[in-house]
């Protein structure tokens, strides 16, 4: 590893469960047990439970997956998946759940619990990039994109469709989904300390008190839920989910923590995460809430930098496609890069319990990338401005991103 992840690294040397035997007996003296997998049980039974995580990624994966199906998908369609109203979904199962995507975007305890406003304003983001594809890009998806005029743009022997500033909305809605949905619950919610200690939640963790009809307390629930949001695909096996790293159906946060682990500058993030999952969920047993906190930590800076280092990446990755004259490889990686700008939002600095980037920067980075004919007229120096700013907020380079 090229890089350490410096106060993530220095904790997961002193409590990783595949580390020395010191370090094993540390967890001992803690009557701290990790298990090998994400396997945790009471009386015989699994207290393991993150079904509604699962069944908001197969929402995702299901609506994704319907996006540029410009023949058979409408608004209304794709909004109804969002929501979950009037039964959109091919899978009847979804349609019957009470779960939807919308509730739970930009809804976090900690960043939103009284910020309506702006929460409401994120939605509204999600939805409008459904309608514009839908209206717009789908009324010239047979015309020839150009700078102020949606339609279609070749890469190579594939077609990408793009809005008149030459944002894919697909690529937007999907890599702002990892971070609006998926970071911010996991980060910000059900790993924040509100809602894991809420009311007697400790209490009844610390006397083994399940919930109601239920085989798990409150508390490991809670960090179940923050799990299953990363490891909840159900293409990802619970014994290891990192031996399919990159190989999984998942199209959100855990395919692309794999694609960073992949990066030698970041080798190893995907194992120490997984790691901190199973310790902090461990202790949570123990009822040693120390541990539990510093697996958080752990958590929250490995998942923000994945987010980071693909935004720089995409971001890079577009500039030297644009000098290159492959405009429709560039707007590719420019949207992907603007969705995991957007995801910046959702980030958890552990030192500040806040954005690593503020949010009055990221909104600047989007009016930025966007400004007059966006994509299409956008320069190499705002990209290496933007991706500068923002890997110095990480501390790595924008080179060690961009490889």
């Amino acid at each position: 590893m090229k890089k350490l992840f410096v106060s993530a690294f220095v904790a997961a040397l002193t409590l990783s469960s595949c580390s020395s035997d010191d370090d094993s007996d540390i967890l001992n003296d803690k009557n701290i047990d990790v298990p090998v997998s994400y396997d945790f049980t009471r009386n015989g039974e699994s207290t393991v439970n993150f079904e509604g995580q699962t069944t908001r990624l197969q929402m995702s994966a299901e609506l994704l997956s319907n996006f540029t199906d410009f023949d058979n998908a409408s608004e209304e369609m794709l909004l109804n998946m969002f929501a979950n109203e009037n039964s959109p979904f091919a899978n009847a199962d979804l349609n019957a759940s009470s779960k939807s995507i919308k509730s739970k975007v930009a809804a976090s305890n900690l960043y939103f619990a009284t910020n309506n406003v702006e929460a409401s304003e994120i939605k509204a983001d999600f939805e409008s990039w459904i309608t514009e594809q839908m209206t717009t890009v789908k009324a010239n998806k047979d015309v020839l994109a150009e700078a102020g005029q949606a339609g279609q743009i070749a890469q190579g022997t594939r077609v990408r469709y793009v809005n008149g500033k030459g944002l894919e909305l697909n690529q937007a809605f999907a890599k702002s989904l990892i971070g609006g949905l998926l970071a911010d619950q996991i980060l910000n919610n059900y790993l924040s300390q509100p809602v894991l200690d809420e009311a007697d939640n400790r209490l009844n963790n610390d006397d083994e008190l399940p919930e109601e009809g239920k085989n798990y307390t409150t508390m490991e629930h809670k960090w179940d839920e923050a799990y299953g949001y990363l490891y909840g695909d159900p293409s990802i096996p619970a014994s290891n989910p990192n031996s399919i790293l990159n190989e999984s159906d998942d199209r959100l946060l855990f395919s692309y923590l794999g694609q960073v682990d992949e990066d030698e500058d970041f080798t190893g993030l995907a194992e120490e995460t997984f790691e901190a999952f199973k310790t902090g969920r461990a202790a949570i047993v123990a009822g040693d809430y120390i541990v539990r906190d510093e697996q958080v930590a752990i958590i929250r800076e490995n998942i923000s930098k994945t987010i980071a280092v693909r935004a720089v990446y995409y971001l890079q990755d577009g500039k030297n496609l644009l000098a290159n004259g492959e405009f429709g490889a560039a707007f590719h990686a420019l949207s992907e890069g603007y969705g995991f700008l957007y995801s910046l939002r959702f980030t958890n600095n552990p030192m500040t319990n806040m954005p690593y980037v503020s949010v009055s920067d990221i909104n600047n980075f989007k009016d930025q990338l966007l400004s007059g004919n966006g994509f299409w007229e956008v320069s190499p120096d705002t990209l290496d401005s933007i991706s500068e700013k923002i890997a110095a907020e990480f501390d790595f380079s924008v080179a060690e991103a961009a490889e």
